[in-house]
């Protein structure tokens, strides 16, 4: 008997790439998040209990919109001490792409992942509503198939959002390329309408606006490309193709 060996090269797929979703007590878009990721992005999806640990394979985490602890003390400060992030702060020094998206961000910005505050907006109400971004640095693994200037539609949502750095880490973020995203337009008293930032090495994206809220043409008034180009870049830049 003549048995036929058959080299089998898997074809790469998003199925096989996990992405973390991590859920803290308050998070309230985590839902949202890990629908644009697994049903729209096909990407294979976990949600991770914010004190549970990550796994060393995976290939990048999401820290999703809403209210940790209530905003307690401030916006993002409590979830930034809980036990994942130390796994978190572990996969940055890596280089695995981490975003964090409004609350996201601020845990981010908390936790030391990435320079500056976020304070309430200077209106000191929440706000709810579309705005335009412009992107500012297309090198991050959020932003590689977006073009500098592009413009994108998104919502925001959020009560601290005012982003403030002092005029020494204002001219650093300058210097390395560390704003990602900025506002078109006066939003919330942001220095110098900072929406979105990176950290030094590139891979760490915190923004206050909501990409997965704009990435579905049924739910975006205007056009859902844009926001679709950072889940895009995000699969393009973990190595997988649809």
């Amino acid at each position: 008997m003549v048995i036929h060996v058959i080299n089998f090269i898997p074809h790469i797929s998003t199925v096989s790439v996990k992405v973390g979703v991590i859920v803290f007590p308050g998070s309230n878009c985590d839902r949202d998040m890990y629908h644009v990721l697994t049903d729209v992005f096909n990407l294979n999806t976990q949600y991770f209990w914010h004190e549970k640990s990550l796994p060393k394979n995976i290939d990048a985490v999401v820290l999703p919109g809403g209210f940790s602890y209530g905003d307690r003390l401030r916006a993002g400060i409590i979830a930034a001490h809980s036990p994942i992030i130390s796994d978190v702060k572990k996969l940055a020094k890596q280089g695995i792409p981490i975003l964090g998206v409004c609350n996201g961000f601020q845990i981010l910005v908390e936790s030391g992942l990435l320079p500056g505050v976020l304070l309430k907006n200077d209106s000191l109400n929440f706000m709810c509503k579309w705005t335009n971004l412009i992107v500012k640095n297309v090198t991050t693994p959020f932003t590689n198939k977006l073009k500098l200037n592009q413009k994108i539609p998104i919502p925001i949502a959020n009560g601290e959002g005012r982003y403030f750095v002092d005029e020494q880490i204002s001219k650093k973020l300058k210097k390395n390329n560390q704003i990602v995203f900025s506002y078109e337009n006066y939003v919330n008293g942001s220095m110098e309408q900072i929406a979105g930032v990176c950290n030094e090495d590139g891979n760490v994206v915190g923004m206050m606006p909501h990409p997965e809220r704009a990435a579905e043409k049924e739910i975006n008034p205007n056009d859902n490309k844009p926001s679709s180009l950072i889940f895009e870049s995000l699969i393009q830049s973990i190595g997988v193709k649809n």
